[in-house]
């Protein structure tokens, strides 16, 4: 006889295998210490910039600008599998259970973001509208609500096919929680502020009225719950191989000046291969460029000079520990064994691009500091990267690549 609470707790086990396995990987030693650090020096400079907002800075409308992003996007994890449109769609009437569950595990694993954001914004709520931080617990118990009357929203719509009422649902309610929580923020009577959370209980009715005689959407779910599995392959695939994921290529085709000089020789048949996947395949490009804009605007609104020089470390390390991948990434591919290329040249190959690319993003951090005007860090910087540069794709990786 089939029973739904088994199916989930088998999935649920499932996934918490998968994503624990991978996670050990995501948080090494390494990273979690770089990490804390971003985390520390960030945090130091959000409070003095604080300590300088005046009453009368639009913190409320702020906070509730950014949080209504997380409220809005509540997907439900439903762990369905491709096969599941086959073996499990006959039995979609005794599912209420299963998808009752994962509703409530989506609910606890999405709150643990809006309990962080939350208490990062409460500084800044406490210096911009003379409040109290004691106001926490309230905003938080409030915004939970509001978080599970989302996720109850989101799933009904869910049973609509037409692209255009989901993008209608998720700004609508996008506007309803923005108005919900400026109101809350600043203060507003709590007859006021109910108000929109009653427009998205009646929104939730109307959905669930016109849902009524419609069935699941097996396509759609499965769709997107491969989409959330492959986005959490894709970060772990940034540390370790990940058989799982289905690597995609973007042409790019405004890139390809970056690699038209290189000429057409044996000798540089690597180069072209690992320049092109760099630019092309997995997140490698994407990665590298969101790690660059981060540091580049950090080390901006950095003023301490040795501290500068750390920050720029950090991310060359992060930049380089990420981007190691590349060197595996067509390791299961049989005609990379069937070049008639030394084995030596390969290696040659990466570590000339592998240095290219963080000398790359050496000289944009350097760049800042000049933009700056502070020659001196600029130069310190300069050295320390070049410098960390090679010893980490020529030692540090190397060791790490076997070779």
């Amino acid at each position: 006889m089939f029973n739904a609470d088994a199916l989930w707790k088998e999935r649920f086990g499932q996934f918490i295998k998968e994503t624990g396995r991978y996670l050990r990987y995501i948080f090494n030693g390494h990273l979690v210490i770089v990490f804390l650090f971003l985390i520390g020096t960030a945090g130091f400079y959000y409070q003095e910039w604080v300590k300088t907002l005046e009453q009368g800075f639009p913190g409320a409308l702020i906070m509730a600008v950014v949080l209504s992003v997380v409220i809005t996007y509540s997907p439900i994890h439903t762990f369905l599998t491709e096969a599941d449109k086959i073996f499990l769609l006959p039995l979609e009437t005794k599912l209420g259970t299963y998808f009752k569950k994962s509703g409530i595990f989506s609910f606890f694993l999405q709150i643990y973001l809006l309990v962080v954001l939350l208490a990062v914004a409460m500084p800044m709520y406490v210096q911009t509208e003379k409040g109290s931080f004691r106001s926490y617990f309230i905003f938080l118990i409030a915004l939970a609500v509001l978080k599970a009357i989302n996720l109850m929203v989101r799933w009904r719509v869910q049973y609509f096919i037409e692209p255009g009422i989901h993008k209608g649902d998720s700004f609508v309610r996008y506007f309803v929680n923005l108005v919900f929580m400026f109101l809350l923020f600043s203060g507003a009577s709590a007859v006021i502020v109910v108000l929109p959370a009653v427009i998205l209980i009646l929104l939730y009715m109307y959905y669930s009225s016109q849902s009524k005689d419609k069935g699941l959407k097996w396509e759609f779910l499965i769709e997107h719950e491969e989409k959330r599995m492959s986005a959490f392959y894709r970060l772990a695939n940034l540390f370790t191989d990940v058989p799982q994921l289905k690597n995609k290529v973007k042409r790019r085709k405004w890139l390809d000046w970056v690699l038209s000089g290189l000429p057409y020789r044996q000798d540089k048949v690597y180069t072209h291969i690992y320049g092109k996947t760099f630019f092309r395949s997995g997140d490698y490009f994407g990665l590298f460029t969101r790690l660059t804009l981060i540091g580049a605007v950090a080390l901006y609104y950095l003023t301490y000079g040795p501290g500068q020089m750390i920050l720029a470390l950090l991310f060359l390390y992060l930049t380089g520990f990420q981007l190691q991948p590349l060197w595996s990434h067509h390791e299961n591919k049989l005609w990379m064994q069937l070049y008639p290329v030394d084995h030596r040249q390969r290696e040659q190959s990466f570590s000339a691009f592998f240095t290219g690319v963080l000398f790359l993003q050496t000289a944009v951090f350097a760049a800042v500091l000049i933009l700056k005007q502070q020659y001196n860090s600029a130069l310190l910087t300069a050295l320390a990267g070049l410098l960390f540069s090679l010893y980490f794709v020529r030692i540090y990786s190397k060791k790490r690549r076997n070779i």
